[in-house]
């Protein structure tokens, strides 16, 4: 079995339709809230290299793409999904880590979150650095929590003004944040 994580290109549009397609299999599956995206969305986030592809023998393995809210103050890695015949081969993984370098590199200063009602991905997260923060710790822009509208559980976060919902919110700091991070343990390590 040959897998490739690539960066999403323009040649990769062929598979936005099939993307789309395992995003809302995966939800009807697992009884849980998956946003909705359409082929054209997809579509845009593989041509301004905002994506990370899994190809398995040339078929999709999986995909994840990159959100910016606020101007870049914030990222999502969102749209996480392995076909269902890849599974049980660690793509998840690869692909998340993938998507988080990526966000780190285009966008340095960016802090990362996620919002999930998955337990594996929860565990990646966690791996990659992510910590569980409130709601209110993640971007307010309404385009972001407008995303959440094609979910089966969009009321329940309504009815909850925005600070609660089904989904487990996770945040990473920005590159430069953690490259401070790792200065500051240093100096603690040095002077200790």
């Amino acid at each position: 079995m040959q897998i490739k994580i690539l960066v999403a290109q323009p040649e990769h549009t062929v598979f936005a339709r099939a993307i789309c397609d395992l995003i809302e299999e995966s939800a009807k599956a697992r009884g849980t809230g998956i946003a909705k995206r359409r082929p054209e969305y997809v579509e845009e986030k593989m041509l301004t290299g905002k994506a990370i592809i899994a190809l398995v023998d040339g078929e999709i393995g999986g995909f994840s793409y990159i959100e910016t809210w606020e101007h870049g103050k914030y990222v999502a890695n969102s749209g996480l999904i392995v076909n269902p015949a890849f599974r049980r081969h660690g793509l998840a993984r690869r692909i998340k880590a993938a998507i988080f370098k990526l966000s780190r590199t285009k966008y340095p200063e960016a802090k990362i979150f996620g919002i999930t009602t998955s337990l594996p991905v929860m565990k990646i997260n966690s791996d990659l650095g992510y910590r569980p923060v409130t709601f209110s710790e993640l971007t307010q822009d309404d385009a972001f929590w407008g995303g959440c509208k094609t979910c089966p559980n969009y009321d329940i976060l309504e009815r909850n003004q925005r600070r609660m919902c089904l989904c487990t919110a996770m945040m990473a700091p920005s590159a430069v944040e953690a490259k401070k991070m790792e200065v500051d343990l240093t100096d603690m390590i040095v002077e200790g």
